[in-house]
């Protein structure tokens, strides 16, 4: 029975994070750790070897590097760094290179499509306070819904379906 809210943890969280970055342009750190606490419960439930663990740790700890590293550089922003990594653990090595690929696929055109929204005059369409937030120049895009999309995709492709009998 406790399988049922674990295997929600992964895209509730994700689909809440791609609402929030949407709406505000930032992803909570609680998003984060509780998808991080929804692992290390959900690990040893759905029978991850030790081995298994060590790898999404490690997948995740190589994604945070270089979204820390992104950070800095200024190409991303400190919460689509901890968001990336934090579904890396979930996704680990073995649907990493899919996952991360699918985040750039998704984050281009994401990134397309914003900029070609905000092309169109401001004054055609009434539009909410998060909507003309976006199309103001210069406020950076909200890569989180990527990352979320990208995530929504996988996770049908992970283990964690076998795990819980889907």
């Amino acid at each position: 029975m406790l399988e049922y809210p674990l295997f929600l943890v992964f895209p509730v969280a994700m689909a809440f994070a791609g609402a929030m970055d949407l709406f505000t342009m930032t992803i909570p750190n609680r998003v984060s750790a509780a998808l991080v606490a929804g692992f290390l419960v959900a690990a040893p439930l759905a029978g991850l070897s030790l081995q298994d663990f060590a790898m999404h740790i490690g997948a995740c700890l190589i994604v945070l590097s270089v979204g820390i590293g992104m950070f800095a550089a200024g190409w991303m922003g400190g919460g689509d760094a901890k968001l990336m990594a934090a579904a890396s653990l979930w996704v680990g090595f073995d649907d990493l290179v899919l996952y991360l690929t699918q985040v750039s696929i998704l984050g281009g055109a994401l990134a397309l499509a914003i900029l070609a929204y905000r092309q169109m005059p401001a004054a055609a369409l009434p539009m909410p306070g998060w909507a003309l937030r976006l199309h103001e120049e210069g406020t950076g895009i909200p890569y989180g819904l990527a990352i979320a999309g990208a995530g929504l995709m996988i996770y049908p492709k992970t283990p964690w379906f076998a795990a819980f009998g889907f």
